[in-house]
């Protein structure tokens, strides 16, 4: 579970925030003089990179306002958190303070390598229900 920092609530959780797709695309001056493909290309392309991208978020449960976040697409980390209409900070820079990232609690479905404590559970691994497949 992400904790994101919404510049005007602070940290919160992953699922009060709705994304918004790729930030800084910038719309076409005079979008009647474009084409088909050039529309197409605007409406519908965009980057899709491993790594450090810059995205738009939309605080949906909580202010309702839009911002922009530098986050990592293989690790979740969150970079930095800026407002919209800001030029894109340094991706080396510092993550901004009280940012969130994916829980590193042993027991994590998302990073963490050991599986949850079951034990007290009817949960048993070792045997499957008649008929299951392996």
């Amino acid at each position: 579970m992400l904790l994101i920092s919404c510049p005007n609530c602070g940290s919160r959780d992953e699922t009060e925030f709705h994304y918004g797709g790729q930030a800084h695309v910038p719309y076409p001056e005079v979008p009647s003089e474009l084409n088909d493909r050039e529309w197409s290309e605007y409406l519908f392309y965009r980057d899709n990179t491993k790594g450090t991208f810059a995205e738009r978020w939309l605080h949906s449960t909580g202010c309702r306002q839009w911002f922009n976040m530098l986050r990592d697409t293989v690790t979740y980390d969150i970079q930095a958190i800026y407002p919209m209409g800001s030029a894109r900070p340094d991706s080396a820079g510092a993550p901004t303070p009280d940012s969130g990232t994916a829980s590193l609690a042993p027991d994590s479905t998302t990073t963490g390598t050991a599986a949850p404590d079951v034990t007290g559970t009817s949960i048993s691994p070792a045997t499957a229900p008649e008929g299951a497949t392996k």
